[in-house]
């Protein structure tokens, strides 16, 4: 059966979005405008937090403070859950604090009603300036940039690979991994490309997903490469046995791409699957 994605709107283009991300170095702020934008889908949502995180990702910079516009933006139903997901992990895993201001007349009398009740949130405010100067207020996370400390040695890694050359596929245990930032990621496809390149030919892949955990802070630098691995290496890939979050995680940034990508709970099932793909493809 075939899957359907869900629609990205016009405003959520690339090209689009370059006008409602501006990080002010000085200040550490990452600047968002949701101004005037309706989040339809879940691949709205999706689309802008793929962007912003493109934009924390070239600075080398994880931890900002934020300084959201939400005047005039809606969220439909559909795109409530990767929202609030994507929003809550950015937060998590990027935020020193956050201010949200919206200029118009309702907020600010909405701020006025609620003063001093416990309704009252301290980081919504009626202009900008307001919302700045909170953000100015609040002390930097930040620390001198450290190299980061590679969690995995060449020999483990190259233990989780292992080769079918009788049915051209390749597995790829990657059981209770935890990619934690851009370094681990590298290290890791790094090794097991090493070990690809000297089987000359590409592979069909069996991966398993049991427990892999991908940090927020990987994962600008893992679909890159994960690109990079597929056009390079593979004949095709189905992952199994994928924790709940990750796999929700996956599905959320693959929608952006109109990709459906091949996930099942058991090996079994990704064997059956994968075969399939290799019939279909007439190998």
């Amino acid at each position: 059966m075939k899957q359907v994605f869900p629609a990205i709107g016009p405003d959520f283009a690339h090209d689009a979005l370059e006008g409602r991300v501006i990080l002010h170095e000085a200040l550490m702020i990452c600047e968002i405008s949701y101004e005037g934008l309706y989040f339809h889908t879940s691949g709205d949502a999706n689309a802008l937090f793929d962007y912003v995180e493109e934009c924390l990702s070239e600075t080398g910079e994880p931890l900002w403070f934020f300084l959201v516009n939400t005047k005039d933006y809606k969220i439909d139903g559909d795109a409530w859950f990767a929202f609030t997901k994507r929003g809550m992990d950015m937060k998590e895993y990027h935020a020193m604090g956050i201010a949200h201001y919206d200029t118009s007349e309702f907020n600010r009398n909405y701020i006025e009603r609620v003063k001093g009740t416990d309704q009252h949130d301290k980081t919504n405010f009626g202009s900008r300036d307001e919302a700045v100067a909170y953000l100015k207020s609040l002390p930097s996370k930040r620390r001198e940039r450290l190299f980061h400390t590679p969690n995995y040695m060449k020999p483990d890694i190259h233990r989780r690979v292992s080769f079918d050359r009788e049915n051209d596929i390749c597995e790829l245990d990657l059981t209770d991994l935890s990619y934690e930032h851009s370094r681990d990621v590298n290290d890791v496809f790094n090794w097991i490309e090493e070990l690809l390149r000297q089987t000359r030919q590409k592979w069909w892949f069996l991966m398993n997903y049991n427990g892999t955990r991908i940090q927020s802070p990987a994962w600008v630098q893992f679909d890159a490469r994960r690109r990079s691995f597929h056009d390079t290496f593979s004949l095709g890939s189905v992952r199994f046995a994928m924790g709940s979050e990750t796999e929700t995680d996956i599905r959320l940034r693959h929608e952006t791409r109109g990709i459906r990508p091949n996930i099942r709970n058991t090996r079994a099932e990704a064997l059956e699957r994968l075969n399939e793909m290799k019939l279909e493809s007439g190998s």
